[in-house]
């Protein structure tokens, strides 16, 4: 049964969460604020954490920066709010998906159970390309040998790249597949991403190709 995180001051949102998550057979672990969050992360693995924004001591953007620092579980973002500005800074820090109050419950619920699927597939000891090798359990890269420091979506991206390569995936697909449907940035997001992931690859970064038109592809024998 997956560990969940749920961490809401709201005592009657909290309850409604906890429901529908045992619900879905996941046991729930929950903080009223962000610094208990943290320490429950220190000292428990959790597969998943659903997150709210306004928090009293540490707010929650606070929190997902600082769990990226110790763990690439997933991470829902929770928010009174539907400003453009609040959610492209969640994804900065590394938030994989959001929901705006009011929400559906089920809708959460279901949002939870897609990430764990994503995040529990390909249980390959190792993914290798060139010098680019991938340890998907602890989510670490090496380089030649050398670890490499990526963010989550970076990581994400060349995960998803390296497990379906020489295929051809649109900015669009790549978008939907990586920051999902309701992501309400554009393809220029994707392009960013890409082009510090070649950075931090050095000359392995040859293995993302751009192709004019059509996206981008992993050429592993490049």
């Amino acid at each position: 049964m997956p560990n969940i995180l749920i961490v809401e001051d709201e005592k009657n949102m909290q309850d409604i969460i906890i429901e529908y998550m045992k619900r879905g057979g996941h046991t729930c672990f929950t903080a009223d604020d962000g610094i208990d969050a943290l320490m429950i992360l220190k000292n428990n693995p959790m597969d998943l954490m659903i997150l709210d924004i306004m928090m009293p001591h540490l707010d929650g953007f606070s929190v997902c920066k600082m769990a990226r620092e110790i763990s690439n579980l997933p991470i829902i973002m929770l928010t009174a709010k539907s400003d453009e500005e609040d959610k492209l800074k969640g994804y900065k820090y590394g938030a994989d998906d959001y929901m705006t109050k009011p929400f559906s419950p089920k809708i959460l619920l279901a949002k939870t159970n897609a990430l764990l699927r994503r995040f529990s597939a390909n249980p390959a000891d190792t993914l290798s390309a060139g010098k680019i090798t991938i340890f998907p359990i602890a989510h670490t890269v090496f380089l030649d040998g050398q670890e490499i420091t990526l963010t989550h979506k970076e990581y994400e991206l060349l995960f998803f790249f390296m497990t379906n390569p020489e295929q051809i995936f649109s900015r669009e697909q790549l978008l939907n597949r990586i920051w999902g449907y309701d992501f309400e940035g554009n393809t220029r997001t994707v392009d960013t991403h890409i082009k510090t992931l070649r950075q931090k690859l050095g000359s392995e970064g040859k293995h993302i190709v751009t192709l004019i038109r059509s996206g981008y592809k992993f050429e592993v024998a490049k």
